[in-house]
């Protein structure tokens, strides 16, 4: 008798357990309420595209152009967590995502939520994309909107239990996914407040630069802020340190790291695609996020060439 009660608590327990699980995973997506009124800039959308570095992952390598990005889907990004393939954010209505409404693209991008409310994985960063207010992200919806409709399928994640349960992830943002965006630093100058922006929001240098946590299923560690970190693909290369710490950039000039981001010569790998999309950004742009890197607390992490990947 005792045996049945204690098998019956048990189940009891492990209802309430689920159930609880599953309250928390819930989608938590953005309503129309959050749209604002806001005349999209094209301009500013596609400043924002070169600053996220979409090309570097959507756009497959052999894409014909026309001169503008094809963005069907890029090669795969090989993790620790398993195999993720870029899907199609090009505007054809069928593969793409030329179907989504604004609140579906801001729900994406700060929520982490497809249309029809299932959770993306974090190899999308929307932890950083979060950062970008909503106008900004209307902006970018209307450059990509501009680009070249491509009907390519996307192909599904490869990726061993229980990590393909994309429930599952809503777990993981409760951790990890603070909702906030970016607010500029009243103590900070302009350009340093632009340069923080650009890096911590659409530019998402966190998710490679920053250390991520052994137990924290890839949370990032805040304590080595952009103190470099193993390459996100498993390889044996690292992701530079951006502070000035002494195995970061302290040793150089800010004119010697605009030079670098313009030009690009001293960046190889991963970084050297980086480096071609931020080109694309106005000068004013670029010194800005050197004044805001040049400011960070020194990490003084393991050594790692600033041009490397």
């Amino acid at each position: 008798m005792r045996l049945g009660h204690w098998l019956r608590g048990l189940g009891a327990a492990a209802v309430v357990v689920c159930g609880a699980l599953w309250i928390l995973s819930a989608p938590a997506p953005l309503t129309a309420t959050s749209l604002p009124q806001h005349a999209p800039d094209v301009a500013n959308g596609e400043r924002l595209f070169w600053a996220g570095g979409c090309v570097s992952c959507h756009a497959a390598p052999d894409a014909a152009s026309s001169g503008k990005p094809v963005l069907s889907g890029g090669i795969p990004l090989k993790t620790p967590f398993g195999t993720f393939y870029p899907p199609n954010i090009s505007p054809d209505p069928e593969t793409g995502i030329g179907r989504w409404s604004l609140l579906d693209f801001v729900n994406a991008m700060k929520r982490g939520l497809a249309p029809d409310g299932t959770h993306l994985y974090p190899a999308f960063p929307y932890t950083s994309y979060q950062r970008m207010p909503v106008a900004d992200l209307a902006d970018l919806k209307a450059f990509l909107d501009t680009l070249p409709a491509v009907r390519h399928q996307n192909r599904e994640n490869e990726l061993p239990f229980p990590l393909n349960i994309r429930r599952g992830i809503g777990l993981w943002k409760v951790l990890f996914l603070d909702g906030r965006t970016f607010a500029p630093d009243p103590a900070r100058s302009p350009d340093v407040n632009r340069g923080a922006y650009l890096v911590e929001g659409p530019g998402h240098c966190n998710e490679c630069h920053t250390p991520r946590l052994l137990f924290g299923l890839g949370g990032l560690d805040w304590s080595h802020h952009l103190g470099g970190a193993p390459s996100p693909d498993g390889g044996r290369g690292r992701a530079a340190n951006l502070t000035p710490g002494k195995n970061g950039i302290g040793d150089r000039s800010a004119g010697d790291l605009l030079d670098e981001l313009e030009l690009g010569s001293d960046f190889t790998g991963a970084m050297s695609d980086v480096q071609q999309n931020l080109a694309h950004l106005p000068e004013a742009d670029l010194k800005a996020i050197v004044a805001y890197l040049k400011q960070l607390p020194p990490v003084d992490g393991p050594p790692a060439k600033t041009g490397g990947s």
